[in-house]
């Protein structure tokens, strides 16, 4: 009867081993099935911006002729709304960049490129004179310059317009010194319809302004 009892008892002991055996390996199973499935990371393409093509003003000759040349890495224009035409959208505007802009915009927005172009490079001749700020963006933001500045600040600018796109390319001319100003070297220009008797040297009368040196 004892050895029954010891004999029962060993069979039970050893099936405890096993349920506990098959309880752990179902707890792996079960964690090993739960991992989520992990997928390569997909390559994303990257962003490209145009970037402005290689360009050259024409010679004397050239326009004499009404012709360009070109070469393979050169493209030659043959006027200042071709250039305008060439240069590509730049990824971000720097801050001077962004102040040039702004001024070509609201200061001669609707004139033609050659008198945007010329407002422009009166600015840029201004920050390398000596006698006004070192910096686009402070020459743009002088005191009693610029009548569209209000209270330290521009106004907002439609950005998504063509002439905002038209007066970004002219800056970007007018900083890479791409096309000549029929002002070049001018410090002044006022509008037509006043007359402040500054006694300064008249360079040229574009559109709605005249510049002066």
């Amino acid at each position: 009867m004892r050895a029954a009892i010891v004999a029962a008892f060993a069979l039970s002991a050893a099936a405890a081993v096993s349920a506990s055996e098959m309880s752990i390996a179902g707890e792996s199973i079960a964690s090993m099935t739960s991992l989520p499935k992990t997928e390569p990371a997909a390559t994303q393409p990257a962003v490209v911006f145009a970037a402005p093509r290689e360009t050259a003003q024409p010679l004397e000759s050239d326009h004499a002729a009404g012709s360009s040349s070109t070469s393979d890495s050169d493209f030659s224009a043959t006027s200042l709304a071709a250039l305008v035409d060439a240069q590509g959208a730049p990824e971000e505007l720097d801050g001077d960049m962004q102040c040039l802009a702004g001024a070509v915009y609201f200061e001669s927005k609707g004139e033609s490129l050659e008198g945007q172009l010329a407002v422009a490079r009166v600015i840029i001749n201004r920050a390398k004179s000596g006698r006004f700020a070192d910096s686009l963006c402070g020459v743009i933001y002088q005191p009693s310059q610029f009548s569209f500045v209000r209270r330290g600040s521009m106004p907002p600018i439609r950005i998504e317009s063509r002439s905002w796109r038209q007066a970004v390319a002219i800056a970007q001319i007018a900083m890479n010194d791409s096309w000549d100003s029929r002002a070049e070297g001018a410090l002044f220009f006022h509008a037509r319809r006043v007359s402040p008797g500054w006694g300064k040297t008249k360079l040229a009368s574009i559109d709605n302004h005249i510049f002066y040196r």
